[in-house]
């Protein structure tokens, strides 16, 4: 991870590489089951808000069910906040995670969901880990796309039990991760000033190393591929810099994965229209202020408008 070479050039995620890469859409009769059914796994006491923030996010991103584990102290809150969805209780861990036998209890929803994302509002990120890799041995060999965020990217630092000592965790299916630079330096070692200077050359370090789609957030946000694609995306302003607006970001690539976009799109079209999103909202509120709540509420225009469904209403970058 600490050897770098010379990045190939990033495609730029403008308007018409979006439109050249349209999101797989549902029949006009389709009903919620072709939509997707997303599974958000996330929340604690201290932080029930980020798991709404993506399950709202993911369901303005288009997805048709939803599904939100979360600790059971807080299951009824995010219940009543989240009426569109299904709500299972976990029991947790002191330290706001999940126990072990979370996995039996998802253990049904298996071979139903199409995403999940984990991670938004963890707090405990061993037993996070320890769900995580239960619930990817379950789901390997299936079709349904892992989105990590957050707390849950600690799983590169808590391998299983079976995984040699010493060794880089590397995933067997791409996931999602969606590391800022912070966070990028905790799972990597490496000062977070030498990702910030070279971030195209870690990422893709990143994505080969991990065997992961690795989103690695900032003003300019890079998207790389194990196979050593790449995409940069530049815009949005400085009011996405809040609580919550990585949730946001998160549920968003989560809603886009569950109607099945490839992991790839998903991010680069998640990265695209929560950046816009916060454009517009800055256009009508101001740069400071608007809130991480809000940027969803964006989505579904963004989605129409960017696709160009809307005569006159998408701009070139």
């Amino acid at each position: 991870m600490n050897a770098l070479h010379a990045a190939p050039a990033a495609l730029d995620v403008t308007t018409q590489l979006l439109r050249d890469w349209p999101l797989p859409m549902p029949g006009r009769d389709g009903d919620k089951v072709e939509r997707g059914h997303v599974l958000i796994l996330g929340g604690s006491r201290e932080m029930p808000g980020a798991v709404i923030l993506a399950a709202t996010a993911a369901l303005r991103a288009g997805a048709g069910k939803l599904t939100v584990a979360t600790g059971a102290s807080v299951a009824q809150l995010v219940a009543l906040a989240l009426p569109e969805a299904r709500v299972i209780g976990l029991a947790e861990t002191d330290s706001g995670g999940f126990l072990p036998d979370a996995i039996a209890r998802l253990d049904p929803l298996a071979d139903h969901v199409n995403a999940v994302l984990i991670g938004p509002g963890m707090q405990d990120e061993a037993a996070a880990a320890q769900l995580v890799h239960g619930l990817l041995g379950r789901l390997h060999g299936s079709d349904t796309a892992v989105v990590l965020d957050a707390c849950a990217m600690g799983t590169l630092l808590h391998g299983p039990a079976e995984w040699p000592a010493g060794q880089a965790f590397r995933f067997q299916q791409p996931v999602i991760l969606t590391p800022h630079c912070g966070e990028m330096a905790h799972l990597t070692g490496i000062e977070k000033t030498a990702i910030g200077a070279a971030p195209d050359a870690r990422a893709l370090a990143a994505a080969a190393a991990w065997n992961a789609v690795v989103a690695l957030k900032g003003a300019r946000t890079v998207i790389a591929a194990p196979d050593g694609g790449s995409w940069h995306h530049e815009g949005g302003n400085v009011g996405l810099a809040i609580s919550g607006s990585g949730d946001t970001l998160a549920g968003i690539v989560a809603g886009l994965a569950a109607r099945g976009a490839a992991l790839e799109q998903a991010a680069c079209w998640g990265v695209a229209l929560h950046a816009r999103a916060g454009e517009r909202l800055a256009e009508r509120m101001g740069v400071l202020g608007y809130l991480a709540r809000e940027i969803a509420d964006e989505i579904p225009a963004l989605l129409e408008s960017v696709a160009g469904r809307e005569a006159g209403n998408a701009k070139e970058r």
